[in-house]
């Protein structure tokens, strides 16, 4: 099969992040790492804090410390927003972003905290980062931004944004599910107070992982309680980090495959990855962008990551996904939980057909892919 749902996850990963789970749970010598003593619960906790480590590397932040595990980017955002905004609060998020922030700022209405969303350019489909300044009120505490929408691709500029937002004492925070593997994040030099990330995708780690990195320790309530291994008489959990944002024991199996998508990453050059994803991205747009019956909703001349949002004029999204799926080729259709993205393009009742490439894909899965959407595209009549 040719996978193009990798903005969905990435089903092609490194062997060595497959080993580095086998050997957690093969071995025999990984424990829980909460506090353990004894030489088992030792080496779990030596390889979670490795793998903080190397997040911290890949992402700057500033402290290792400043690390959260967490289930996934979902919860992440979730521990963060709820977590940070209190009754009164203004939050800003923008039309582009991902239901796992748009219904935890729902959720919140029942608390007083208000909200607005910055609208898209309908001449470009990019964020119109021109409208930020007018909708931050006097009690906007919080932004929260997808660095590159998962349905088309195109990036947000988050240095400039977290301009704006500092100018305002508004604290930026970035869901770098589609990016984080694909695109150079340096939290320092972009001006990001809280970045939220996901491992099973392109940073190519399992399943069940991800976390927040922080700036600083900022005020942030946690989501879930329970066990920390430390402090353990307190009613509350404890006041540092990470430990007060993650209750419970981590995902230690997953978190060694985490760290060797990492290494992976490190060690191939982050870089060049990205630049092969997005190059494979763009051969394939170039390929059915001429054809009439396509509309690509790409902006190709914005910053973009390796994802193509399109859909075949007359075809609803789903029935292209579903003809592309009887050649043994994987893709996403429909609202990709991305709700205000689709009003704003026009395509809530058709939704959109995603092309969501990794480095692993090849030029000639381009190649085949592109000739059968322009074959189904002929077909119309």
């Amino acid at each position: 099969m040719i996978y193009l749902d990798n903005g969905a996850t990435t089903v092609q990963k490194p062997k060595s992040v497959a080993k580095a789970v086998y050997d957690v749970l093969n071995s025999g010598q990984y424990g829980n790492p909460s506090r353990g003593a004894y030489p088992i619960a030792v080496n779990a906790n030596e390889l979670v804090y490795q793998t903080r480590e190397k997040v911290t590397e890949l992402f700057n932040v500033p402290d290792s410390s400043l690390v959260v595990f967490t289930k996934n980017i979902t919860e992440a955002l979730n521990t963060v927003i709820k977590g940070y905004l209190k009754p009164g609060d203004h939050v800003i998020a923008t039309m582009y972003d991902h239901n796992s922030v748009l219904r935890p700022i729902y959720q919140m209405e029942r608390y007083q905290v208000s909200h607005s969303f910055v609208p898209l350019d309908s001449q470009t489909n990019l964020v119109d980062l021109s409208a930020v300044e007018s909708l931050i009120q006097p009690n906007t505490k919080m932004m929260v931004c997808t660095h590159a929408s998962n349905v088309i691709g195109n990036t947000v500029d988050i240095k400039k944004l977290a301009t704006i937002c500092h100018r305002h004492h508004v604290i930026l925070v970035v869901d770098a599910a589609q990016t984080a593997g694909v695109l150079p994040i340096d939290m320092e030099k972009l001006g990001v107070d809280v970045l939220c990330f996901t491992g099973h995708k392109s940073l190519y780690g399992p399943e069940g992982t991800g976390g927040i990195c922080l700036s600083r320790d900022l005020p942030i309530e946690p989501l879930i309680v329970g066990g920390s291994g430390i402090d353990s008489y307190n009613h509350s959990m404890p006041d540092r980090l990470p430990e007060r944002l993650e209750g419970g024991t981590v995902n230690v199996p997953g978190i060694a495959g985490l760290g060797a998508g990492i290494d992976y990453l490190l060690s191939h050059s982050l870089v060049e990855a990205g630049e092969r994803t997005i190059a494979l991205a763009d051969d394939f747009a170039q390929r059915v962008m001429n054809n009439p019956r396509v509309k690509v909703y790409t902006n190709l001349t914005a910053p973009h990551v390796g994802t193509i949002g399109l859909n075949i004029k007359g075809i609803n999204s789903a029935d292209v996904s579903d003809y592309l799926a009887e050649h043994q080729i994987a893709t996403r259709s429909g609202a990709h939980c991305a709700p205000l993205i689709h009003q704003a393009l026009g395509t809530v009742e058709q939704g959109i057909v995603r092309f969501s490439f990794c480095s692993f894909n090849t030029e000639e899965e381009v190649t085949t892919v592109s000739a059968i959407v322009n074959e189904i595209a002929n077909q119309i009549k």
